[in-house]
């Protein structure tokens, strides 16, 4: 999912990209000239204004123009893409692999979705082929702090397990990316754990829905309102 967007944009629209990350997009809708963005990428207005136009086509910012000007403000999808760019250039400078993203947040009862999604053959042949594991039919899921869901953006960065999309003689089943964690509380850890991205999703970006082959919150002795810390980690 995420490398397909990577590679409909170039440099010189990651180098838009990061102005209006600059310019204080991440935090909100900032306003932006056609006219100053040009002067800052040395191009014409018109390229200029190309690169915001094609950084808005594959999801990267959100654009409304007016009269003079427009507000852009940073998806998480252009989040995501400048902690790619990010990671690259720490490990020229620092020699670094940043290939762990720690989240925390309070553990919070979902809507027992998880539950029916997950034991789904078609889905748990690919978690037992491609985990290693059957999963408990459940997720834990976890109302992040606001930090990490800004934080959130840098774990599509890593490398992740996919899991086909499906389908069965009444409905089809999106496709989903799994990336290995560690789910933490009280010097407790469980090593053994994945959180599940699905395509399509009731969730935002402020919950993680984690799958494990234990009840995590037996586990852990987890409940409502507890804050544990997830560490996402690449797949090598």
């Amino acid at each position: 999912m995420s490398e397909s967007v990577v590679s409909a944009v170039g440099h010189d629209e990651l180098a838009a990209l990061k102005f209006v990350a600059l310019a204080g997009a991440r935090a909100g809708p900032v306003k932006i000239s056609c006219s100053d963005l040009a002067g800052r990428l040395d191009a014409s207005n018109q390229t200029a204004s190309r690169r915001l136009q094609r950084l808005e086509e594959v999801g990267h910012v959100d654009r409304d123009v007016v009269a003079d000007g427009q507000w852009v403000s940073l998806t998480e999808s252009g989040e995501a893409a400048l902690h790619r760019e990010y990671s690259h250039y720490r490990r020229i400078f620092e020699g670094t692999d940043p290939s762990t993203v720690e989240l925390d947040g309070v553990i919070t009862s979902g809507m027992g979705e998880g539950r029916h999604y997950i034991s789904l053959s078609g889905y748990m042949e690919q978690f037992e082929e491609r985990l290693g594991y059957e999963p408990f039919p459940g997720t834990l899921n976890v109302d992040l702090d606001e930090e990490s869901v800004r934080s959130r953006s840098a774990v599509s960065s890593l490398s992740g397990i996919p899991i086909d999309g499906w389908e069965d003689e009444e409905r089809t089943f999106g496709p989903a990316t799994c990336y290995a964690a560690t789910v933490e509380y009280g010097g407790d850890a469980a090593e053994t754990a994945h959180i599940i991205v699905p395509e399509r999703t009731h969730h935002d970006e402020t919950q993680l829905e984690v799958i494990a082959p234990v009840r995590l919150r037996d586990a852990l002795g987890l409940e409502d309102g507890d804050v544990v810390t997830v560490s996402v980690e690449a797949v090598r």
